[in-house]
């Protein structure tokens, strides 16, 4: 493993090297604090910080959260040390330029022969983005996203005033042709919204299918693949592969968004926007006398809606991507792992007696509930393995996460609950670290354990 405290000194040596040619340097007295009162202010920093999940554990198979490369953390620690601001090449040309290499990068990865886009500060103000130049090249349209897209997508809608219309799933947590044939009919729609990779189930859209029926309409195509577009470097529909059709269509959307600090290995916040056509960048046209003057080239807050933003966030990217280039012997290892750890834990709920798996898992991300016949009992039963497994030892617990599920998202996959309840929780868990995947068995078999000893666990008697 990388040793983050061999590199860090490094870091902040090569800064003062660095600072050292622009002459001697005095801290201002009010800046000085001793170093008795910044341990105090330390230790009590890292004693709060230890109220976290653990993130970085193997078995930590919840949220969508993991600690960032090394090699991400060094590029933005060293890079913080001078703190550039990416708005303008007077805040900082050298992580502008590393920025504009690293996006130029990621467009390669989704194969767009021309393209224009920076980093933003997340996946929201990335879809923000998107949606805006969709709103200005489409105006007085409405835009259409499926029901299990990013809640951002409707709520972006709502800040843009352009009325959003939501278009059903199918059995798998995909946008229904169907009823986006009806929505297409039906509404004066702009833009379609596909995800590849949705953050309940980590659904693929049908995106060839959802363009032939668009483009010959005229009607914008969006590509939020926040979360699963690094998996474009394993699309080849190999057995530890993903599917390739999706994203190999990725080339003929009109934008695309994806978040490196999910499998990118980045901190928060690195998203970033990709547009097919540079002309989109007239929507973002404004005068700042104070700002653009250091040079002719174009200064990123030109094609940008945010201001200041972090020149770090592209060093860290640019260092990662140096070290674990975006191809498939590079960071698609890593992506492999991961979906190689899915699939096995999909194969093991298969053919358990305690567990039913949900649905079969596209990317990363499984779904499963522990087998009962009612949709209370469903629900009950997630809840107490959700805080069981999180009860258990340190160097054991496990930390899942829930998924909320209606009647006819059990029934349109088969399974045939009764549904007493209109709504039931179900487990999802990410397999986001490659490492989890070789912890795979050990979690299922925890897991397994902890539902059948509940299920064994004699009922208290009621008032007599």
């Amino acid at each position: 493993m990388t040793d983050l405290r061999q590199w860090l000194p490094l870091a902040v040596d090569a800064v003062d090297a660095w600072m050292s040619q622009f002459g001697p340097q005095e801290e201002h007295p009010s800046l000085r604090v001793d170093d008795e009162r910044l341990a105090q202010a330390f230790h009590e920093l890292s004693d709060r910080l230890q109220d976290n999940y653990p993130f970085g554990s193997p078995r930590y198979v919840g949220q969508m959260l993991k600690p960032p490369h090394p090699a991400a953390v060094l590029g933005y620690v060293t890079a913080m040390l001078i703190n550039p601001n990416n708005h303008a090449l007077d805040g900082g040309p050298a992580t502008a330029q590393m920025e504009k290499e690293v996006v130029a990068d990621l467009a390669a990865m989704f194969g767009m022969p021309t393209h224009m886009g920076h980093l933003t500060s997340s996946g929201t103000i990335a879809n923000l983005e998107a949606l805006w130049a969709a709103r200005e090249t489409h105006p007085g349209k409405s835009i259409a996203y499926s029901a299990d897209a990013h809640y951002t997508h409707s709520r972006m809608c709502e800040v843009l005033g352009v009325p959003g219309v939501s278009v059903a799933t199918d059995s798998a947590g995909r946008m229904d042709l169907n009823d986006l044939d009806r929505v297409l009919d039906a509404h004066d729609i702009g833009t379609v919204v596909a995800t590849l990779g949705t953050t309940g189930l980590g659904a693929l859209d049908p995106l060839p299918e959802i363009l032939e029926r668009t483009q010959a309409r005229g009607v914008r195509v969006h590509v939020d693949t926040a979360y699963g577009g690094f998996f474009t470097l394993i699309a080849d529909d190999s057995a530890d592969g993903v599917a390739s059709a999706p994203f190999a269509a990725i080339t003929r959307a009109d934008s695309i968004v994806v978040d490196p600090h999910k499998h990118g290995l980045q901190p928060y916040g690195c998203g970033a926007v990709l547009f097919a056509d540079p002309a989109v960048g007239r929507f973002y046209l404004h005068d700042s006398p104070y700002t653009y003057f250091s040079s002719d080239e174009l200064h990123l807050g030109e094609i940008s809606l945010e201001c200041s933003r972090a020149g770090a966030a592209a060093a860290a990217l640019w260092l990662t991507t140096r070290v674990l280039p975006l191809t498939d012997d590079g960071l698609g290892q890593v992506l492999r792992a991961c979906r190689r750890g899915g699939l096995d834990w999909a194969r093991r709920l298969d053919a358990s007696q305690e567990f039913t798996l949900f649905q079969e898992p596209a990317l990363d991300i499984v779904t499963y509930f522990p087998t009962h016949q009612r949709m209370s009992e469903i629900d009950a039963a997630s809840r107490d393995l959700f805080t069981d497994a999180a009860s258990l030892p340190s160097a054991e617990r496990i930390d899942l996460a829930t998924y909320l599920v209606e009647e006819s998202g059990f029934r349109t996959r088969g399974h045939m609950v009764d549904s007493d309840v209109p709504r039931a929780r179900i487990m999802r868990s990410t397999v986001m670290k490659p490492e989890s995947a070789d912890a795979i068995k050990e979690i299922e078999t925890t897991l397994e354990s902890l539902v059948s000893s509940r299920a064994a666990a004699p009922v208290p008697d009621g008032p007599h």
